[in-house]
């Protein structure tokens, strides 16, 4: 259930009976040449709306701006301050609370926002007004994105290439792989920015030209279709856990 498409009389069944909401968050940020500056929320409304298709439970809109300032040298990026970033999702999920929601997924597609949605969940958790987790599609199917592809990215690489082929294929500029290929680098490591130990580069200029690490040109919306389908079923497979859980059992522990 999309909550947007529905009128608010028909949302009073949903939350008399279920406490559970998906909240996808993405970015609007370049992802090098060939893909959208959508990418990363289209990604991120892609599965959350489908695990909420397959589970019956409630999809919220989309966050499209999150914590991409280290993408701004490049056209079009957009981007909020971290703490402005915290503050606005704690916010919108604890007004999800006052309709009943006690557990939310944060369906993220965007890296950037790792850190700060786990801080939030920290946060809700130690008042106690809800459990918040975050999930990144990549991080739940890591042996299947090993398999497809030698040089994954991370970021604007063959697995993003691949589900935007996917999922909104008129978005890609298919003739642009080789360039973005050829104008970025395969690897972090092969940027040569971390040095003893360190990681030395602040944005994403600082390792690549244009924005994008992998070989693009590994990818094909068939793999796309493959990483779709298997992240939904682990997304969907951890909707129907969170939901069996007790919410007294989500709580912090007691001091010992």
């Amino acid at each position: 259930m999309y909550l947007g498409d529905e009128a608010w009389p028909d949302l009073g069944t949903y939350f008399e009976e279920e406490s559970l909401a998906l909240v996808p968050l993405g970015s609007t940020e370049q992802h090098g040449p060939h893909l959208p500056e959508s990418t990363d929320h289209v990604i991120a409304e892609a599965f959350a709306r489908e695990a909420a298709d397959r589970t019956g439970f409630l999809c919220t809109p989309t966050v499209n701006v999150g914590v991409s300032g280290h993408h701004r040298q490049f056209h079009g990026t957009m981007w909020v301050e971290p703490p402005v970033f915290r503050e606005y999702v704690e916010s919108l999920t604890r007004n999800l609370t006052a309709h009943g929601v006690d557990r939310v997924v944060y369906v993220n597609a965007h890296g950037g926002n790792v850190p700060h949605l786990r801080e939030v969940g920290t946060r809700l958790r130690q008042d106690e007004v809800a459990y918040a987790i975050e999930w990144m599609w990549d991080e739940s199917i890591p042996d299947l994105v090993g398999d497809l592809f030698a040089q994954n990215g991370p970021h604007g690489g063959p697995k993003e290439t691949s589900m935007i082929q996917y999922l909104e294929p008129e978005l890609v500029h298919d003739d642009r792989l080789a360039e973005a290929r050829d104008g970025g680098v395969a690897s972090v490591d092969e940027a040569d920015t971390v040095m003893h130990g360190s990681r030395t580069f602040y944005d994403a200029a600082d390792n690549t030209g244009n924005g994008v690490l992998g070989d693009q040109t590994d990818a094909s919306a068939e793999k796309g279709e493959q990483l779709f389908e298997a992240a939904t079923e682990q997304l969907v497979a951890l909707c129907e856990w969170l939901d069996d859980q007790a919410f007294a059992d989500l709580l912090p522990e007691d001091h010992v």
